[in-house]
């Protein structure tokens, strides 16, 4: 599978097996791993940090991104990531059903962004179910948390430190816990 077909096939939800997909994966995570090692073990300035990232995603990312590494993807080919966005250390983004980042964001240490699933059929264990994350403007996501695929944070929102965010975040609220639920709306 090339890289092009495997975007159309997130793209319209279509299940992916493993096996179809594990010579472009092993492509894919071959480069992104060179970057990371660049990024994650040598001291590098804020724009030569912008530049690796870049690299990393295949796409310029704005002067104003900060990134505290390190940073870990097993893809990197699907991060979208908007102005005045803060990436603190340690967070792993899987990202092949795509993470959308608007601006504004803050996202805190050890977070964890999950765009796949496996299928819950032990028979059909191999098969890959991806799901877009979508992180709205001005949102602030508390270290240690997870947000799994398919969930969307409406904008204002903040996750709570430790949350697993299961569901979408409505806009100007706090979820917290696991499953993160609501406990509070931010007044403005």
């Amino acid at each position: 599978m090339e890289l092009d077909e495997f975007f159309k096939k997130v793209k319209n939800g279509d299940n992916i097996r493993g096996m179809e997909m594990y010579n472009l994966m092993m492509e894919v995570n071959d480069h992104s791993r060179k970057i990371m090692s660049d990024l994650n073990y040598t001291y590098h300035t804020k724009e030569e940090i912008i530049e690796l990232f870049s690299r990393l995603i295949g796409k310029k990312v704005d002067d104003t991104f900060m990134l505290f590494p390190p940073f870990y993807t097993d893809f990197g080919k699907n991060i979208n990531i908007g102005r005045n966005v803060f990436i603190n250390s340690c967070c792993c983004f899987q990202d092949q059903g795509g993470i959308y980042i608007d601006d504004g964001v803050l996202v805190g240490h050890n977070v964890i962004l999950a765009t796949l699933n496996h299928d819950f059929d032990p028979n059909r264990r191999e098969i890959l179910h991806s799901a877009p994350i979508k992180i709205g403007k001005n949102v602030w996501i508390g270290s240690r948390s997870t947000i799994l695929p398919g969930v969307k944070v409406n904008d204002g929102s903040i996750v709570a430190a430790g949350s697993v965010v299961n569901k979408d975040v409505p806009s100007n609220s706090i979820v917290a816990g696991i499953p993160a639920k609501v406990i509070k709306y931010i007044d403005k």
